[in-house]
């Protein structure tokens, strides 16, 4: 049989294709756009034909109609990561939650500490040697490919055949279905002053040559916008998108001084525009890589002088940061925070920074506190923490003591708390 023929063979509609599942199935779904909104949306218009599935994402970008209280005991989503889908489900409680290092999820999936029975995925169109990409969403669907009893895909022509370690062949697919909807876009967050202004700081801290690994957010979009002058930069992240696109076509990215990988920009997940999914479609500079290749801190290490960018909500004297929880209610994921902190820590020459405005709710509260608030999620510690940048100026922590560690972040905290702070490190004997 030839790949047209088996392409042929295994073809089918969506209402078919998710009879692949069994009752107590683990279904994977790639990160973000990767997820495939023709068969999550036949999942859901059968879901009480099912009992005990559990669908495992890391940013569901669509609320569909399984993500449902009443029925959860047909499916039931399980998040690795929460996002505006699933963030008031998981507060409320029924919508569970699997805390991890975004590039050990991979390994997880191995042990079989994560179950994968079926993959569920979004693929760009067969070539001619009967292999997918899986370009949206390399991440940890390519472990659970492995794994997984049946591989169900659905193959969109506005999805990008990229290059690297995301292809899945047509040996490996129990079924596909074909959709050509265009493929979700996520716009870029909204930049403000404060925005702006910690960006300008973090910019000015990044040399040329620098490999960059850039977070999702209002402020490390507000970082890449300010780094169009620079020259020769590289990318080594776990999220292409946009503003990435813009430094290339900037001309400040070239990916020729990165010393690991020199001339390609690795990514593990793609989230943007319709001109982003296009940029990334056969584009010989780029390759989509499984997060355990991407994040992995000793790997991610290799590139010298790599510059991570991430934000938090709440950093404490000691420089644990809550990036994840308000208190405990959860508000998203650890992701590949604490992945490139590490990664940037190991790096020759790196720089870690955690951005965040000194102040929430305009202005009544102190982002930078003694300790953080009760049972939030500790997202980096205080052994790993670096630069931390408010829109009031550059903390450098790392191999400072607690007390060193406590002036240089009330000196950017909001100027109305610093007097506040101050008192508070005093009674708790820090200063």
């Amino acid at each position: 049989m030839t790949h047209q023929q088996s392409y042929e063979h295994k073809r089918t509609s969506a209402d078919q294709a998710i009879r692949q599942v069994r009752d107590g199935d683990t279904i994977i779904v790639p990160t973000g756009v990767g997820e495939p909104p023709s068969l999550l949306t036949a999942l859901s218009e059968q879901r009480q034909s099912f009992r005990d599935v559990k669908v495992c994402q890391i940013l569901a970008m669509r609320k569909y109609g399984y993500i449902d209280p009443a029925t959860t005991e047909h499916v039931r989503h399980v998040a690795f990561f929460f996002g505006g889908a699933t963030r008031a489900g998981g507060q409320e409680g029924w919508i569970d939650f699997i805390p991890n290092y975004f590039s050990e999820i991979p390994a997880q999936i191995e042990r079989g500490q994560i179950a994968a029975d079926v993959v569920f995925a979004m693929a760009s169109p067969m070539d001619e040697h009967g292999f997918f990409a899986l370009s949206l969403g390399a991440d940890y669907t390519m472990a659970a490919v492995k794994k997984a009893r049946a591989v169900v895909l659905e193959v969109n022509p506005h999805v990008p055949f990229a290059f690297g370690n995301c292809h899945v062949h047509i040996s490996q697919v129990a079924a596909l279905v074909e959709s050509d909807a265009p493929v979700l876009e996520v716009g870029l967050p909204k930049i403000g002053p404060v925005q702006q202004a910690i960006g300008k700081y973090v910019a000015d801290l990044i040399d040329d040559g620098s490999t960059l690994q850039i977070g999702y957010g209002g402020i490390p979009d507000a970082v890449v916008m300010q780094l169009t002058g620079k020259k020769d930069l590289g990318i080594h992240t776990e999220m292409i998108g946009d503003g990435i696109m813009t430094l290339v076509e900037a001309g400040a990215v070239t990916n020729r001084r990165k010393n690991f990988m020199p001339g390609k920009m690795v990514a593990t997940f793609g989230l943007g525009s319709a001109k982003l999914y296009r940029f990334m479609h056969r584009n010989p500079g780029l390759e989509m890589h499984p997060v355990e290749f991407t994040n992995d801190p000793a790997i991610a290490g290799l590139n010298d002088n790599l510059v991570a960018i991430n934000a938090t909500l709440q950093i404490d004297f000691l420089g644990q940061c809550g990036s994840e929880s308000l208190g405990y209610a959860p508000y998203s994921g650890t992701g590949g925070q604490s992945d490139f902190v590490r990664a940037a820590n190991r790096s020759k020459g790196g720089k870690a920074f955690i951005v965040l405005p000194s102040t929430a709710r305009d202005d009544t509260i102190s982002r930078i506190v003694p300790s953080l608030s009760p049972c939030t999620h500790v997202t980096t510690s205080k052994n790993d923490i670096n630069y931390v940048v408010t829109e009031y100026g550059v903390a450098q922590l790392r191999g400072k003591s607690m007390k060193q560690r406590t002036q240089a972040l009330i000196a950017i905290a909001h100027p109305k708390f610093r007097d506040e702070l101050t008192a508070q490190a005093k009674a708790l004997k820090i200063l």
